[in-house]
């Protein structure tokens, strides 16, 4: 007897609509990051794999929650929480964890937060949203390009007295990209451009830390001090290259064995897949994250709504994003700052961010025929 999807309803319906090709993909990446970090901290399983492990466990079944989860009720909630995750970041200023330096979390009971990291898919949500409700005649407005920059700036400026300038870095390419998307004229986006250039050297000189100046002439100029600021990303290099065509092995690599590279089970993670499976399975894992990016692209294409649209683009960005700052950075191509590898570095807020926006790009796929209220 042949079983028609349409004979079920409620819960069961909507787990059969889910494109399983996401959460698959995002299972194995995953998977990548728990034996990673097993090889990164010595075949000991409680220093962070199985860590790892539970989070994304725990993670799936909030990705799955999220995706059952109509698409109205993220229309609706995409103002407060952008809201309480601005709170969060404001909440970092008072009650911030100081950790090797920067003020970045927060402890709440057992737990530690990342609020910069919900900032990620919140501003996404928020943006989704406003581009939704604007008649698209606004769009390249004033009062359209003002409320887009607020809901930008306000996060971006918190996150900068972190300071942690890559993810403030990322929330505004982030938001330029939704920006664009939603069709702003491009008149706007040169005089945009131009402005950028032109505050370079304003930034340069008042905007940026001594440290932060110091990573980007390090990237400049890698030999400038190899014991010093070009440390991470020599050692990096050496790593990478070490592992030749097909690498040395898994849990034999000598450069993560002799603890040169460090944070190589946050940031640097890469650096222990290029050293132990080469060239082959650096690509593969890159191979992994580009089959991720088009999946979810393929999912906008059949979404009807405005805000589902540019709401599973915006995550898809974010996404890209992270992958190719943190590549960059470990491969020397772009200077060092506080980007994870998504999936693969470990970071239970990192986990939960990541796969919770995958939820919200299922559930609008899930609901793609539903129709949201706009102003035209």
């Amino acid at each position: 007897m042949t079983v028609r999807f349409e004979e079920f309803d409620g819960v069961g319906s909507k787990l059969f609509q889910i494109n399983w090709l996401l959460p698959v993909l995002a299972g194995v990446l995953g998977l990548v990051g728990v034996l990673a970090i097993l090889s990164a901290n010595n075949g000991i399983w409680t220093h962070g794999a199985m860590q790892h492990g539970v989070r994304l466990a725990f993670a799936f079944l909030i990705m799955l929650g999220v995706a059952l989860t109509n698409i109205r009720v993220w229309y609706t909630l995409a103002y407060p929480v952008y809201f309480v995750a601005l709170v969060l970041l404001v909440g970092v200023e008072f009650l911030g964890v100081n950790v090797n330096g920067s003020v970045r979390w927060l402890q709440l009971g057992p737990i530690r937060v990342q609020p910069s990291e919900v900032m990620k898919p919140a501003v996404v949500l928020a943006l989704a949203r406003f581009y939704h409700d604007l008649p698209a005649w606004r769009v390249s407005s004033p009062l359209g390009l003002a409320g887009a920059l607020f809901l930008i700036a306000a996060p971006m400026a918190l996150v900068l007295r972190q300071p942690d300038l890559g993810t403030s870095l990322l929330i505004a390419a982030t938001g330029a990209s939704l920006v664009f998307l939603a069709g702003v004229s491009w008149r706007i986006i040169s005089l945009g451009s131009v402005l950028a250039a032109v505050s370079i050297p304003v930034v340069w000189q008042f905007g940026l830390r001594a440290y932060q100046r110091e990573r980007i002439l390090t990237f400049i100029d890698p030999a400038r001090d190899p014991a010093g600021a070009s440390y991470h990303i020599t050692q990096s290099k050496i790593a990478l290259g070490s592992g030749g065509l097909s690498g040395k092995g898994f849990m034999q690599g000598t450069q993560r064995q002799g603890g040169y590279v460090p944070e190589n089970s946050t940031d640097f993670i890469s650096t222990v897949i290029g050293e132990e499976f080469g060239f082959v399975g650096s690509l593969a894992l890159i191979g992994l994250y580009i089959a991720v990016i088009a999946a979810c692209i393929r999912l906008s294409l059949q979404c009807k709504a405005v805000f589902s649209r540019l709401l599973i683009l915006g995550l898809t960005t974010t996404f890209a994003l992270y992958i190719f700052i943190n590549l960059g950075m470990v491969m020397g191509l772009l200077p060092v700052v506080g980007v994870p590898l998504p999936l693969v570095s470990y970071g239970g807020t990192v986990i939960l961010a990541v796969m919770g926006s995958f939820g919200l790009m299922l559930s609008a796929h899930v609901h793609a025929d539903t129709l949201l209220p706009r102003n035209d």
